[in-house]
């Protein structure tokens, strides 16, 4: 296991460079216009930031055992969740909760995971990181 712990260390930056570069153009087209251009970009990498380490580094010494499938629910499952909650405790207003803008915020911050982790099992398949299994 703790050779495990260290290659997903060195895997920790490179990782995370590759899901920003994805994930912030995304956020960028994706997220309301109530949001300036500044504020969308930070967030793809503070939203990132927050949630990578536990999907890279925490959840498979976890899932160590555990099918890949188990591993890949719980992962893509909580980033967009901690992701939404955190970007609407940040972010969120009171007088929109419920409404359009926040359900828009939502499903960027949704699609921008998705997208990274359809294109990261594509590079995954072809063996490009071969860490994370």
């Amino acid at each position: 296991m703790e050779s495990r712990a260290l290659q997903l260390w060195w895997f920790l930056p490179v990782g995370y460079l590759f899901t920003v570069a994805l994930e912030t153009p995304v956020l960028l087209f994706g997220l309301s216009p109530r949001h300036s251009l500044r504020r969308k970009f930070l967030s793809g990498l503070w939203l990132t930031a927050c949630t990578y380490p536990v999907v890279v580094l925490v959840l498979p010494l976890l899932f160590d055992g555990s099918t890949r499938f188990a591993y890949l629910v719980t992962a893509e499952t909580f980033a967009p969740v901690a992701e939404c909650a955190l970007f609407w405790t940040a972010f969120g207003e009171r007088d929109e909760t419920g409404r359009a803008v926040m359900w828009r915020d939502f499903a960027a911050i949704t699609a921008a995971n998705l997208a990274s982790f359809a294109l990261g099992e594509v590079l995954n398949v072809y063996g490009w990181f071969g860490v994370i299994s």
